[in-house]
Formats: C-alpha cells, sequence, structure tokens
C-alpha cells in the first residue's frame, strides 16, 4: 500500500542526537512523537552525518507514523482512501459536472456544496456532500458508478515535503506592484518581512482555513526563488513573487482543492512560472487544472518528492507537462532518497548547503524540495509571460546552460542537466544551525 500522508521537515541539531518532531502539515498542530526510535550517532560526526545517517525505510516509517496520528488525531476531518492517502471527510471533488449528473447524484442523497473559485483556469469544481452514513472512498465509488462519464476524485492532502513548522511573524505591509520579472509559489505562507525578503515584492493569499501563515518552508523555498541576505541568493533574487498560502492554520490545509484555487489565481494573474515543493498521489482535478496551465504556456515546476527511488510517483512532478526536478549534493550526487517518476528535466543542488532560518541566521537544508526552487527561479527570467512556445524556449534555453551530468545527452537520472549549483550558500559559509530536511 502506497502512504502519500503530508510531510514534515526535521530540525536537526548537531549534537548528533537525532528526534523527528511531531508529525504533520504545518499547521497540523500534532503531539510531540520524539519517542519514535531512530538511529543514534556518535556526537562528532554532527548534522550532516546525522541526515546521511538517515534511511529511506527509516523515513517511510515515520512517514506512515506522522499520516496515521495526523488521520487518528482529527477522525472528523481526515480519513484514507484506498492507498492510505490522507483525505478530507465529507468531500468529494466533481470537475464540471452536468445538471443531469448533479440531479442524480442528489437523488442518491449528495449535496451539492461550495464551488471553487478556479474561474482562472475555466473548469468547474463542485465539492459534494456525502449522503450520510457513506466514507468519502464509498461515496467516490458511488459517485462514479451513478455518473461513468463524469470525473470524481478525493480532496487529497498534499505534503509540503519539509519545513520546520514553525509560525512566523505576520505578514509585512503590502508592496509595490510586481514588475516584468515574475515567479509564483504554492506552499506554506512566506514572512514577507524577513530580512532575505527585503525589498522584494510579494503578493500573498491565502486558500485554505485559516488564510495566511508563513511557515519555515515558504520562506526557505520562497528564499531560493528570489531571495537574499548576506552571501545567500536565490536564483532570481529581487523578483516579484506570488505566494499561495496552500496551508492556512488547519489539519485540511494541502488539500487539492487548495492547490487548485491556488493554481487558478496564478493562472489569472498570468504568473509564468510557478513552483510546486509539494508532493501527494495522482487527483483528476489536479491534473485538469495542470493541463489547463500548461496549454497556455505556464510553466510549473515541481519536486519529485523523497521517498527514494523504488517509491511510486509523485504528484504534480509525475504530470505530463510540469517540469519535475531532483536533487543532488555537494559531491554532485543524486540524493539516495529522490524518487524516480519516470522522467527528469533537471537537477538542482538540494543538501550541502544553507538557506535563511526562521529566527534568522541561516539552515542547512536537505531534500528535493529546495532544488525545484533553484530551477523555478532559473527559468522565470527566460519566460516574461506565459506563451507555450515561450516555455518551450525557456526549457531548452536552460537546458543549454545546464552541466550535462552522467550519460552524454538528458538522461533518466540526471534529465538535461545540473541547474543552479554556483548558487549554493555552504552551511560553514553562512555559519548555518542545525539542518532542515525533508521526507
Amino acid at each position: 500500500m502506497a502512504f502519500w500522508g503530508p510531510a514534515h521537515g526535521q530540525i536537526i541539531g548537531g549534537s548528533g542526537g537525532l528526534a523527528l518532531p511531531a508529525p504533520s502539515l504545518p499547521s497540523a498542530g500534532l503531539p510531540d512523537i520524539s519517542g519514535v526510535r531512530t538511529p543514534r550517532l556518535p556526537q562528532t560526526q554532527g548534522a550532516a552525518s546525522a541526515v546521511r545517517g538517515l534511511t529511506t525505510q527509516a523515513l517511510t516509517q515515520a512517514r506512515r507514523l506522522k499520516l496515521d496520528t495526523l488521520v487518528r488525531d482529527n477522525p472528523t476531518l481526515l480519513e484514507f482512501d484506498e492507498r492510505g492517502a490522507a483525505v478530507v471527510r465529507g468531500e468529494v471533488l466533481a470537475l464540471s459536472p452536468s445538471p443531469e449528473a448533479l440531479a442524480r447524484l442528489q437523488a442518491a442523497g449528495f449535496k451539492a456544496g461550495r464551488s471553487l473559485e478556479a474561474g482562472g483556469l475555466d473548469i468547474g469544481v463542485t465539492v459534494l456532500e456525502l449522503p450520510a452514513g457513506l466514507s468519502a472512498r464509498e461515496a467516490v465509488a458511488l459517485a462514479r458508478r451513478l455518473d461513468p462519464a463524469g470525473q470524481y476524485d478525493f480532496n487529497h492532502l498534499y505534503s509540503d515535503a519539509g519545513g520546520d513548522g514553525a509560525a512566523q511573524a505576520s505578514p509585512g505591509p503590502a508592496r509595490a506592484p510586481l514588475g516584468a520579472v515574475r515567479v509564483g509559489l504554492i506552499d506554506s505562507g512566506v514572512d514577507t518581512g524577513h530580512p532575505a525578503l527585503r525589498g522584494v515584492r510579494i503578493e500573498q493569499r491565502g486558500f485554505a482555513p485559516g488564510g495566511v501563515r508563513p511557515q519555515g518552508h515558504g520562506l526557505a523555498t520562497a528564499s531560493l526563488l528570489v531571495g537574499r541576505q548576506g552571501r545567500f541568493r536565490g536564483a532570481a533574487p529581487g523578483s516579484g513573487l506570488y505566494v499561495a498560502d496552500v496551508y492556512g492554520t488547519t489539519p485540511v490545509g494541502g488539500s487539492a482543492a487548495s492547490l487548485v484555487q491556488g493554481l487558478a489565481w496564478m493562472a489569472q494573474a498570468r504568473v509564468p512560472v510557478i513552483n510546486v515543493s509539494l508532493v501527494g498521489p495522482p487527483n483528476l482535478t489536479l491534473q485538469a487544472a495542470v493541463r489547463t496551465l500548461n496549454a497556455r504556456g505556464h510553466l510549473i515546476v515541481a519536486a519529485v518528492g523523497n521517498d527514494g527511488p523504488a517509491a511510486p510517483p509523485l504528484y504534480p512532478a509525475a504530470y505530463p507537462g510540469v517540469i519535475a526536478v531532483t536533487a543532488v549534493d555537494g559531491r554532485r550526487r543524486v540524493l539516495p532518497e529522490a524518487g524516480r517518476p519516470g522522467r527528469i528535466d533537471f537537477t538542482a543542488p538540494g543538501a550541502d548547503m544553507a538557506v535563511p532560518a526562521v529566527r534568522g541566521g541561516f539552515v542547512a537544508v536537505r531534500g528535493t524540495s529546495f532544488a525545484a526552487p533553484l530551477v523555478a527561479g532559473s527559468l522565470a527570467g527566460l519566460l516574461p509571460t506565459p506563451d507555450p512556445q515561450g516555455a518551450a524556449r525557456a526549457v531548452s534555453t536552460l537546458a543549454r546552460q545546464a552541466l550535462d551530468l552522467g550519460p552524454r545527452g538528458p538522461d533518466a537520472i540526471f534529465g538535461l542537466g545540473l541547474v543552479g549549483f554556483d548558487l549554493v550558500s555552504p552551511p560553514r559559509a553562512v555559519a548555518a544551525k542545525g539542518m532542515l530536511t525533508s521526507r
């Protein structure tokens, strides 16, 4: 059984003691499970050695326990689908259902709830409330039987693939209108007053219950996109940034519905390049949103995830047309935990590097989450507006600039090549404290 639950980063200090913090979405507020048994390493090995000591098996076990805890602690809000993925209880997403189909569904006990704000994608999404006594699994199966030609799916939850979960200060004041070079971020909220983002023009909206809540993962990915602080700089420093917070403050944050609404906003604002360092299962509604954006010439850049090469593909990176990004360490070796979705487009650094930390200073990072924004930021300067031909040219241009690794030409391990290696801020160079990893 595949588990697709929300991922949570971990901070590993230099003492070598390794503890997995409370597994949750950034806003889930779950109890501490630091008693989970994990490898203990000698104190002299430090944070980097601690991370290398983590095995894919240990991370998978932590993910399973975290997922079980999240659903168990929120039984009125969440449940599992048939593959073990966390989904919002009591909801089914219907993609542009016909009036006749809605009539059949309502006759069977379904209720047409809210409609998602997805007009920027020209798709209609209705959130169906379920007949009394049915689980989401039973309801999806029933809806598909009643309307075989329709498209019905769960409201899946998606992982932020890392982040310390610590809340930041409230978002700062509104910035000036965004300029010519613009890039989008689907993630947690971002502290717009953080020194790494000083001078960056940011527009930020919340698409999950509770509104915008800045988090560590959002700060890390935003900084790698457009930030600058001391010796650190992102791939497109100073560029305009659109942030869609899809997590908010409740356990149902990170849902497919939130992702689709965030993407619809990006489409409406004509943001040409969108970074998505989130992972989860395939979802019909999310796939429709991605397909529409691709057809209009937007570039969606996504991390392949950190479940290991033998794990099932993670989405949205595995969808056709999405720029799938894997990660390498400081010696240009692919991270052993990086996923292998069947298609890799680019490689970027995802370890032996540091980013601005939540409470000042820097923290080392590890995971494919942190590679994707380096590729997205590199593409942002090559695609000023959404355009199908322009998007193809931007990818081709970046491929020519990329460093070819592995077998000559594109390959299944490194894709079109390595991007952004010159942007790495080594942890020692910026006195990073601790390590932020992703699962």
